[in-house]
This record gives C-alpha cells, structure tokens and sequence, in this order.
C-alpha cells in the first residue's frame, strides 16, 4: 500500500492527509505540537468573499470535509465586517479535536510531539523522515506542509518577536521545513518596505476581560467596530502585516473584534496600555500571543520552490501546500492547496499524470497567479487571498468570484473535476 507522510498538522497538512486517504493511500501525519491546527487554532474566519467561492469548489470537487465541519462549527455566519462580505466565524476552543475525528474517520494516523528534524535521502528521492527521537519513519511521498512561521531567532529577527505565539516554538521545538532538510533552496516573502517575512496580522483577547456590554453586543452581532482615538492610531504597522486583506485604513482607524470563541482582534499588535484606554477595554487581556502589546510571530520565513501541482522542485517524491507553496494567506487557500499536494502525492506513486487544477475554477488560477507573481521581488512583497487585495481583485475582474453554488458545481463539472478528490486511485 502507498504510504504517504504529511510533516506539519495544520489547515494544509490536514487537507493534504485528507485527500491522499481519500485517494486509497495509508496516511500518517506528523504534527510538532500537540494539536493539529496550527494558526486555525486563532483564525476562525472562513467564507468571506472569495473565500466561498474557493470553498465550493472543493466542496463540488469531492474535497469539502473540512469546511462542512467548519460550518457545522459556526458561532457566526453571513457576517459583514470593513472590506469583508458573507464571513462565517468557526469557534476556535472546539474545531481542533472536530478535525481530529474527521481525519480519524478516514484511518489516517495522526501522531501529535512528533518533530521532524532531519530525512534520509538518496539521490533525488527522500526514503525517510527522521524524529527528534531518533525514530527513522520511511514513506514512499512525502507532504511538507510545515509552514513558514520562526522559529524564534527569525521572529526575534526579522520582527517584534518572540511574543510567544500559537506555535508554542520555545515548547515543542523550533519548526524544520522538510525542504530544506532536503537540500532544497528556499526563499522568503518581504514587507512593503523590502525587509523579509511579515507580521502576523491579528491577536487574540480574553473574551472574559472585555466589558459584559461589549461581551453582549459581540455575541449578538459576530463583529464590533471600536474607533480609536487619532493619539492612538499607528497606521504604520498596516504594511508589516500578513494579513494585506486588512491592510485598509478602516484597520487604522478603528479596532476590529470578532468573535470565534476567544476575541479576534483584526491588528497585529497594539500597545495593553493603550488598549484599555478604549471604552469596553479596560481589563483587557492578551490570550495569544500573550505579547501581543508588543509583538507577534513572523512568517513567510521558508518557501519552497514548486510547479501548479505542488511538486517541489528538486525532488522526486515531495510534495508541498500552504504557506510552505506561497505568500498566502487563510484557512481556505492553505486547504485548497492541500488538497491538490495530498491527491498528486498518491498519483505521483502510481505514475499517473498529476492533477493541475485548470484556471477556469478560481482555485487553479489562484496557484498559477501566485506562481507567477513570487518569480519578481515585487511579487514576494505582495499577500495573495481569495479574501481580498489583489488576489480577489483579480477574482472579480476575470469573473470568478461567485457566491451562486448551482453555478460553481457547474463550473468544476465543465472542468471535468466533480467528485475528483472523492476517487480512489489506487
């Protein structure tokens, strides 16, 4: 039986397991930490603007498990908040284990403190993943969805870090990319300003610290739009930002909190004590990162270099998604890539043509768009999302945002690919 590895447990890596089960492979995941999820332990926002679009497509593709167990998960939906329409907000404390189950229920093996610190490799070809504890784990493909965040020394680096984020690095171990423990040649996103990585773009609060007022009208509404006095507005942190999707003067301008469980707060990081000078705020308090009046993790520190069918370049039997594929952000762009490495890494061992998602469907021009843009300098400095800037720009210019499903099964059945991550091909 073809036996595929996924090094890295997060939105990608689950996508990516899902879809090689789903295809007929034996399936382990290796996740650093103890939960799967990795930055989807503080997102929560998923369906927003061509973010839907992206999400029935997989759906009508056969690969829609992990988003038909977020919108069983809402705590919000059809939520509008600045630059964003029809969002839904997954409760962030219960969606890891729900995932869990989901990627059980497909026999996939999931082994959680699990660090990946080196590979055996012959020739073009990696033969095995070694463990922090020396165990020697072989596979015949491999899927490196690590991600691109630290470690440590990168967010002290290259940004105000560390702040000590989701990733838990000073706990489980920095993040190794697979790549290059391959030998593979890397590269790295940039800010606006031409420095490398960026800012991830969002905190967390402690929803028992905000004002039972704010608490209220929260739960009722999913979104709050707090104004922040013009003393207190720091417009320049807008390009240091992963997120460019918020990269809008309303996120100067005001204080944007969602509620997905814990409180989003839509800024990298703003000052505690000018956070409680806010009506509501007084006794606020930083969940995660809980430096987050100071700092936050950097990311896009560890591209690989790939083709449309997340083959890495260089070699013979590794496959990549997420940020590890690209300057992306979100949930559903790092499941839609997924999706596509975990399918192509079982084709790959039954020597059959790799599936490239056609640019008719948003998904496929979205991997050949970014593609494209990270091969200049001015590409790298740029943040691509079905969500906004420039990626969903170009959505609704070329008519590919659509929020009709009727018409988006439509559109992946003309392609030829309804149901194509629901075969077996072994």
């Amino acid at each position: 039986m073809i036996k595929v590895v996924v090094a890295g447990g997060g939105w990608s890596g689950c996508a990516a397991a899902l879809a090689a089960a789903k295809a007929g492979a034996q399936v382990l995941v290796l996740e650093r930490t103890d939960m799967l999820l990795g930055t989807g332990l503080v997102g929560g926002i998923f369906r927003n603007n061509g973010r839907y679009t992206a999400a029935e497509e997989a759906i009508a593709m056969g690969g829609g498990d992990l988003f038909v167990a977020m919108d069983a998960n809402v705590r919000h939906k059809g939520i509008s908040f600045p630059g964003h329409h029809h969002a839904s907000f997954y409760d962030v404390c219960s969606m890891e284990p729900l995932v869990k189950r989901v990627l059980q229920n497909y026999g996939i093996d999931i082994r959680t403190q699990a660090r990946v610190v080196d590979v055996q490799k012959y020739a073009k070809t990696i033969q095995a993943v070694i463990l922090d504890n020396g165990e020697v784990i072989p596979g015949d493909v491999f899927v490196d969805t690590t991600g691109t965040a630290g470690p440590m020394g990168n967010c002290l680096k290259y940004g105000n870090g560390c702040a000590m984020c989701i990733l838990r690095c000073p706990t489980f171990g920095p993040r190794l990319s697979l790549c290059a423990k391959a030998q593979v040649k890397e590269f790295m996103g940039q800010k606006t300003d031409g420095s490398f990585g960026a800012m991830s773009g969002s905190c967390k609060l402690n929803k028992e610290s905000l004002s039972l007022e704010l608490r209220g009208k929260l739960a009722k509404e999913g979104a709050v739009v707090l104004p922040v006095p013009p003393n207190l507005i720091k417009s320049g942190t807008l390009g240091k930002k992963a997120c460019s999707q918020y990269a809008l003067p309303e996120y100067a301008a005001n204080l944007v909190l969602i509620d997905t469980g814990h409180v989003k707060l839509m800024t990298s990081y703003f000052p505690l004590n000018d956070l409680r000078t806010l009506p509501g705020l007084e006794n606020a308090r930083y969940e995660d990162p809980y430096g987050g009046g100071v700092g936050n993790s950097v990311r896009y520190m560890g591209i690989a270099p790939c083709n449309n069918n997340l083959k890495v370049d260089g070699v013979d039997n590794l496959f990549c998604a997420g940020e590890k594929f690209g300057v992306l952000v979100g949930h559903t762009e790092a499941i839609v890539t997924g999706l596509v490495a975990g399918n192509n890494a079982v084709r790959h061992s039954l020597d059959m043509q790799y599936l490239t998602v056609p640019r008719v469907l948003a998904t496929g021009d979205y991997i050949s768009f970014v593609k494209e843009q990270m091969i200049s300098e001015a590409g790298l400095r740029l943040r691509y999302t079905f969500s906004g800037s420039v990626y969903f720009e170009r959505m609704k210019a070329i008519g590919l945002y659509v929020i009709d499903r009727a018409e988006i099964a439509d559109r992946v059945e003309k392609a030829g690919l309804t149901d194509i991550y629901s075969r077996c091909l072994v």
